[in-house]
């Protein structure tokens, strides 16, 4: 897997991605460098990238913000903090990154975490390219756990973890993604509050950043969008939370 592999790193102290680079080359990756978010931005538009390690505290753009603007089809994300705070950490996550991890950290258990994130993600193109062969099938066809939840001709198979849009063509979601749409698909036709969702998509780790759910809902629903019919899926209650529309049944 390395060596092909290769790794972004983005972080304003150039000694920090120096080490980095030389550690993760020793071991079989490829490297890029970048010392804020406008030349990762510039390196993702060249070149192929399959990990991203993102450093949070950077000046003018810090990468909680740069995660944000990633699209949904960027690399997996790692995060480095010299804060270590859970907050950070949990907010960090609910974004869409992968992993975080505090600083100074051991580049042993850096290289960990990235064979890791690499390894799940190889798991889920895996399953999502065994779903796309039927690709010309029926709606109907395609793999099938036998655990499903069925809304407005969508089907979310739980035991794959594939979500089947409309056509029979595989949404591909992160693992964040995959747990929110359960949590509305299980408790459907009720407001649900940011504090549920984030209890019942997040678990231990929701804590209480209630505004993440924004952001990740957001990503969700561009790509639910696929169907023209994102908005009328989930919706916005003013004041109060967020309703998935929808009957859902079990098939």
């Amino acid at each position: 897997m390395a060596f092909d592999t290769r790794i972004l790193i983005v972080d304003d102290d150039e000694g920090i991605r120096t080490l980095i680079s030389e550690f993760l080359g020793k071991h079989g990756f490829m490297t890029a460098i970048a010392a804020d978010p406008f030349e990762m931005r510039a390196i993702l538009a060249q070149e192929r990238i399959d990990l991203i390690v993102l450093d949070v505290m950077m000046p003018r753009e810090d990468g909680l913000t740069a995660l944000r603007s990633l699209g949904a089809d960027a690399p997996p994300v790692i995060m480095l903090s010299a804060v270590g705070s859970d907050i950070d950490r949990i907010v960090g996550l609910e974004l869409g990154a992968d992993d975080y991890l505090a600083k100074p950290c051991n580049p042993r258990e850096l290289l960990a975490r990235i064979r890791t994130v690499l390894r799940r993600h190889d798991k889920a193109d895996a399953r999502a390219a065994s779903a796309h062969a039927n690709d010309d099938a029926p709606a109907s066809a395609g793999p099938n756990s036998g655990d499903n939840l069925l809304f407005a001709d969508w089907r979310m198979d739980l035991g794959l973890r594939l979500l089947f849009a409309p056509d029979g063509q595989v949404v591909t979601l992160s693992d964040g993604e995959f747990r929110l749409l359960r949590a509305f698909a299980e408790h459907p036709r009720r407001v649900l509050t940011r504090d549920q969702l984030l209890e019942w998509s997040r678990g231990e780790e929701s804590e209480h950043y209630d505004r993440a759910i924004d952001v990740q809902l957001s990503r969700l629903r561009r790509k639910l969008a696929a169907s023209g019919q994102a908005e009328d899926i989930i919706r916005t209650v003013r004041n109060e939370g967020y309703l998935f529309a929808p009957a859902v049944s079990r098939g």
